[in-house]
């Protein structure tokens, strides 16, 4: 999905705030569109941010996507989809 830079740059703010030291777990109440839109759980985006690099070591994105691209690689799936399907995959409807 495409987003605008001005989308992006809010997300960063946003999560600067809410990751700063005298504010830490605290969840601004103004969240940014592009976290709706992306369809992402703003808690697993701050837990994304503070515990990325332990969690992905290639590849990141929504599951479906990562095993496409894996697929198209002729690779196996991609360390960390786990992760990405529970953090950065929409859910699914019921």
């Amino acid at each position: 999905m495409l987003f605008q830079i001005q989308d992006y740059l809010e997300l960063v703010g946003w999560s600067d705030r809410c990751l700063r030291e005298d504010k830490r777990g605290a969840i601004d109440e103004q969240l940014p569109p592009i976290l709706d839109r992306l369809q992402i759980d703003p808690r697993h985006w701050l837990y994304l941010n503070r515990n990325f690099e332990s969690h992905f070591k290639s590849l990141v994105g929504a599951a479906h996507s990562m095993r496409n691209v894996c697929e198209q690689l002729g690779k196996h799936c991609s360390q960390g989809i786990r992760d990405c399907a529970r953090c950065l995959s929409p859910p699914i409807a019921s």
